[in-house]
C-alpha cells in the first residue's frame, strides 16, 4: 500500500477488486462474524464487512500494530491484542490484552519429562537456540563458533534449531569448524522442532528472533530470553516486539549486524551466572503469559455473534 504513481493506482484497482470478491462470498456464506488478523490479505475482507455491516473482531500480534489494524479498528467491534503496549496505537472502544493463541502445553511441559525426552543432562545449563520455524542466518553463522564453546570450554548444552531451509547449509558449514560435533550428545542439531514445548521446557536460556508467536512462546514456558530482532521485518514489528519484551523485563536484545560469536557468548554467560536476574526474568516472562488467548477470543467472537 505505501506505493505513487502508477503502482498506486495498480493497487487501488486490485483492492477495488478484491473487495467486490470478498463482498460476493460473505453474501454467499452469511457469516454471523468475522476474525481478522490484521495481515494487508485481510483489508479487503474486512472492509466488506464494514460495508455489508457484518460485525468483526480483529486481533493484532504485534506490539506495534500493523497499518489495517490501526484502520480497520475503527469499525471493529472488539480488537485482541498480544501486547500492552499496542493499545496506544490504536483507537477503539473495546481494546482487549489477550495475548496470543498458542496450545496449552507449552507452559506445562516439566524440565524432567523434558530432559528425558532430549536425552539432556539434568546437571548442566541448558541454551536454546531457534529462528523461527525459517531460522535465521545470521544466528546460524554466529553459532558456528558459539555452540562448540559453550559445550567444549564451559559445559553446556546446545539444543539448536536452525530452519528448514538452512539446516544442510549449516550442516556443512559446522562439520568444517567442529567435525566431531556428532559425537557430542550435548548438541542437539535440528532443522525444526514439531513439539516445542520440550526444547522450551529443558531450556535455562533461549536466544530467538522476536516474532510475535515464538515470544508467547517464551512467556508461557518463563523462558528468559536474548532476543535478535529480523531486521526486515514489515515496520520493524520484531523491533518493536523485543523492545516491549525488555521494557517487561522478560529479555534483553541485540540488533542483528551486531550478533556475532563473541558478543553472543559474552551476553549469554552474563546471564547465565546471574542466578538472580535470571529468575527475575523468568517471573517476568511468567507475568506476561496469557494461556488462556485461545478461549478469551473465542468467547468474544461467539458474544458478537449472539448479538
Amino acid at each position: 500500500p505505501r506505493k505513487t504513481g502508477i503502482g498506486l493506482i495498480k493497487w487501488l484497482l486490485e483492492l477495488n477488486s478484491s473487495v467486490k470478491q470478498s463482498i460476493s462470498h460473505l453474501i454467499h456464506t452469511k457469516p454471523d462474524v468475522i476474525f481478522g488478523t490484521g495481515g494487508y490479505v485481510s483489508g479487503p475482507v474486512l472492509l466488506a464487512a464494514v460495508i455489508l455491516r457484518i460485525p468483526f473482531v480483529i486481533h493484532d500480534s504485534d506490539a506495534h500494530p500493523g497499518v489495517v489494524s490501526k484502520f480497520m479498528a475503527l469499525w471493529a467491534k472488539a480488537v485482541s491484542v498480544a501486547f500492552e503496549q499496542a493499545k496506544d496505537y490504536l483507537k477503539s472502544k473495546n481494546i482487549v490484552v489477550n495475548g496470543n493463541p498458542i496450545r496449552a502445553n507449552f507452559s506445562t511441559a516439566s524440565k524432567d519429562i523434558a530432559y528425558t525426552n532430549l536425552n539432556l543432562h539434568s546437571d548442566k545449563k541448558t541454551i536454546l537456540v531457534m529462528g523461527g520455524s525459517q531460522g535465521a542466518k545470521t544466528i546460524n553463522n554466529a553459532m558456528l563458533e558459539v555452540a562448540p564453546r559453550l559445550i567444549k570450554e564451559y559445559g553446556f548444552q546446545v539444543i539448536h534449531q536452525t530452519g528448514r531451509k538452512n539446516f544442510e547449509e549449516y550442516q556443512e558449514k559446522i562439520s568444517e569448524v567442529w567435525p566431531e560435533y556428532c559425537n557430542y550428545s550435548e548438541y542437539i542439531l535440528r532443522p525444526y522442532f514439531d513439539e516445542m514445548a520440550f526444547p522450551l521446557a529443558a531450556a535455562d536460556l533461549a536466544v530467538s528472533r522476536s516474532g510475535s508467536l515464538s515470544l508467547s512462546e517464551l512467556n508461557l514456558s518463563g523462558l528468559p530470553a536474548i532476543l535478535i530482532p529480523y531486521p526486515y521485518a514489515a515496520a520493524d514489528h520484531q523491533k518493536f516486539n523485543a523492545i516491549a519484551m525488555e521494557k517487561a523485563g522478560a529479555a534483553i536484545w541485540l540488533e542483528d549486524s551486531k550478533c556475532n560469536s563473541d558478543t553472543l557468548i559474552s551476553l549469554i554467560l552474563e546471564l547465565v551466572q546471574d542466578t538472580d536476574r535470571l529468575k527475575s526474568m523468568q517471573e517476568a516472562n511468567k507475568c506476561l503469559a496469557k494461556p488462556y488467548a485461545t478461549d478469551n477470543i473465542v468467547k468474544i467472537l461467539k458474544d458478537i455473534a449472539k448479538h
